[in-house]
């Protein structure tokens, strides 16, 4: 993850549009609907090919599958977990609890509803080897067959905190051993995707959404930063035998369009996420309610030796940020950090976190990538 940079490079941040034949598949297997298991495999691959050669297309300098076969970045893990069954209705984030009619018309889809999170009914073991390791083969044959030359690629999987905030316990005596549970199962997740070579990134939002959870939507700030500081040692557990440098973290305050007024702020949970054993963080600025945190990283230093991946396109939104916009916040960008820290510009999230329930529009989703790639351009002759 750490360069010497000579210019702004650009990625994004994971999930990718889904073409209308898959997302037709996942509702089927979402609602245990017998799947032809040939016309999955090759509609996945096609899928992914297809992501693939379109980030070529827009510019994009690091790049990964988009997710293509996942249900949605976190609850695809039903598929390679044992000790999950069933679903619970929850509630949904604490914002959001106080729009309860916004929030019923717009979480619910035909693939997935937010409300519903499945449950934990026995031991947590790692089970999707088989799955993970088609998913690698899948994408390692779509950047075999595009005519590119990326900068890198990566790979998402989710933390073993956002596994246990989105799930609910009903197995384990306490939650931090639910917890630790997990992140010695996706221990093998991690360490499957960084044998390939591949940056490994971790998809954590949970980092900064933990206040907006239902157990400390009323606890006061440092219950919070001590609910983070757990996660994050929970989280280094797992990435033990993971060289720092090979890993990349992404937070941020949910991918939803929402009031977000309960947000925490990111300066006063920056301190217990530096101590996590990465070397790569991205984090939202380009949300309206949070494009001013770019001073938390004037009061809130980088570790030395890392990158950032700063949150400058919006992806809640269906409008097409400018690129002299996106310009102007990656150079503010730079000019809180330290001028050896190098900057990769991203959107502030996935735009596909869960199939189905796009924000934007995927024609769209793709133009706001190319506008990254100009922004950066522009952003680069300002800054180097």
């Amino acid at each position: 993850m750490t360069t010497t940079e000579d210019r702004i490079r650009t990625t994004h941040i994971g999930s990718l549009p889904r073409p209308p034949a898959l997302l037709d598949l996942l509702e089927a297997r979402q609602n245990d609907e017998p799947v032809d298991e040939d016309d999955w495999n090759e509609t996945v691959a096609e899928a992914t090919r297809a992501v693939v050669e379109r980030q070529a297309e827009v510019g994009l300098d690091v790049i990964n599958n988009g997710e293509q076969s996942r249900v949605s970045f976190n609850w695809y893990v039903a598929d390679r977990l044992s000790g999950i069954d069933g679903k619970r209705e929850q509630e949904l984030w604490a914002d959001l609890q106080e729009f309860p009619e916004y929030a019923e018309e717009t979480f619910k889809t035909d693939v997935i509803d937010l409300s519903m999170q499945p449950v934990i009914d026995g031991p947590i073991e790692y089970t999707g080897h088989g799955e993970a390791e088609d998913e690698l083969e899948e994408f390692r044959d779509a950047l075999a067959a595009v005519d590119a030359d990326f900068e890198g690629t990566f790979v998402t999987s989710a933390s073993p905190s956002i596994v246990a905030t989105t799930h609910v316990n009903e197995y384990y005596d306490t939650y931090e051993e639910f917890l630790f549970a997990v992140a010695d199962a996706m221990q093998a997740e991690y360490e499957l995707i960084a044998e390939t070579g591949m940056t490994l990134q971790i998809d954590a939002p949970e980092l900064l959404t933990i206040g907006q959870t239902a157990a400390y939507a009323d606890e006061p700030l440092e219950e919070i930063r001590a609910a983070t500081r757990l996660h994050v040692e929970a989280l280094n557990e797992a990435l033990e035998n993971i060289p720092a440098e090979q890993v990349r973290l992404h937070t941020c305050w949910g991918s939803y369009e929402g009031p977000h007024h309960l947000d925490a702020d990111l300066v006063d949970l920056l301190p217990e996420i530096y101590e996590a054993d990465i070397t790569g963080l991205s984090v939202e600025q380009a949300n309206p309610r949070h494009q001013h945190e770019y001073r938390a990283f004037a009061e809130q230093p980088l570790p030395d030796g890392w990158t950032l991946m700063p949150g400058v396109v919006d992806v809640k939104t269906n409008i097409i940020d400018h690129p002299e916009t996106i310009a102007d916040r990656l150079e503010r960008v730079a000019d809180a950090v330290d001028e050896s820290t190098p900057i990769v510009a991203a959107p502030d999230c996935g735009f596909g976190t869960q199939a189905g329930l796009g924000m934007v529009d995927p024609e769209i989703a793709w133009a706001k990538l190319e506008a990254l790639v100009e922004g950066a351009e522009i952003a680069t002759e300002r800054i180097y």
